[in-house]
Parts: C-alpha cells; sequence; structure tokens
C-alpha cells in the first residue's frame, strides 16, 4: 500500500490553525469555491460569484478568535480541508469549510463535518450546529440534509456591495440558516 492509500485510510489528521497556516487555508478555500480552478470539484460557486471568498486578514481574524477554531485537515502532513467552527454559547456556527477540488467525492468532506459536530458538542457543549448556505446552491444542500441538517427557511441578505465575499453574478443570492441537533 502506497503512502497517500495508506493515509487515506487511516484518514486525516486534524489540527488547529495557526498564523502560519494562513497563506494555505486561503488558497485552499479559493481553489474549492472561486475561479476554474474549482470546477474539478462539486463545491464550486464560480457560476454565482466571481472574485475572492477569503482572504489573509479575513483568516487571521478566525484563527485570532478566542471562541473559534479553524481546524486544518491534512494528509500526509499537506492541508486538504479545513472548516471553522465557532462557540456561541448553546449552538456552534459551522463555516470555511473547503476540501481540495481534487479530493473531494471521497468522504473527505463527511469526515470533516463530523469532527466539527464533534468539536462542538464534546469540547464545548453545544446542543446545535448552525450554517448559513447561499439557498441557490440545491446540491450542497442537500448534502447538508443527508447528513442531518434541516432547513429552516430563515434567509438573510447576501451583502451586496461588499466584495470580500466575492462579486455576485446574479441578483437573487441570499443564505439560508440550516441546523443540527448534536448528540
Amino acid at each position: 500500500m502506497d503512502t497517500a492509500t495508506r493515509s487515506r485510510a487511516v484518514g486525516p489528521a486534524f489540527r488547529p490553525a495557526t498564523a502560519a497556516d494562513v497563506p494555505a487555508v486561503v488558497q485552499l478555500v479559493e481553489s474549492a469555491y472561486r475561479g476554474d480552478a474549482s470546477r474539478a470539484g462539486w463545491t464550486t460557486e464560480a457560476d454565482l460569484l466571481e472574485g475572492r471568498r477569503t482572504d489573509p486578514d479575513g483568516v487571521l481574524a478566525v484563527v485570532e478568535h478566542e471562541a473559534s477554531r479553524l481546524l486544518v485537515a491534512e494528509l500526509d502532513g499537506e492541508p486538504v480541508a479545513c472548516c471553522h467552527v465557532e462557540h456561541r454559547g448553546d449552538h456552534a456556527y459551522f463555516g470555511m469549510f473547503a476540501v481540495r477540488p481534487t479530493a473531494q467525492g471521497g468522504g473527505l468532506g463527511k469526515t470533516v463535518l463530523a469532527e466539527a459536530e464533534r468539536l462542538a458538542h464534546v469540547e464545548w457543549g453545544a446542543a446545535e450546529m448552525h450554517m448559513t448556505v447561499i439557498r441557490q446552491r440545491d446540491e450542497l444542500i442537500a448534502w447538508y440534509e443527508r447528513r442531518g441538517y434541516r432547513r429552516t427557511g430563515r434567509m438573510s441578505p447576501f451583502p451586496y456591495g461588499d466584495e470580500r465575499f466575492g462579486i455576485p453574478q446574479r441578483d437573487d443570492l441570499e443564505f439560508e440558516l440550516l441546523v443540527k441537533k448534536l448528540a
């Protein structure tokens, strides 16, 4: 069994991101959601948004926030996925979830999501996980629903005019709150 196959069989190693990880995390998030490279995976938002998905200052703020954990998943010491989990009292918020496009579709995302849920419930005592997803992302929402998340119908506006979140390619974008009870 080669090293890559053995690492996938064992699964990723998780660790909290540090300031030194910021460039790699920005690159990972951008590659999963923006531009032509993102089309190698199924999580691309390239048809909905252009521009950036995040930036070094935003990632560093998450790394340094005391109620947050930015998890990095590594295979053979190389970052292949990440997610942000923030403790918000009785619930946790899940975001900045990215899996390298060429590593998508093999179960890595499920593993990362499960680790985020474990952290929120076991380490912080959170009863629920919350996230917001662009409501037009039907395939992504269905993926979360298969993992126990439910649509709430509670919408929040997309921040049009704030290019830190991308440049919208349509005028009807909004976020829907998804929630899962953690056991």
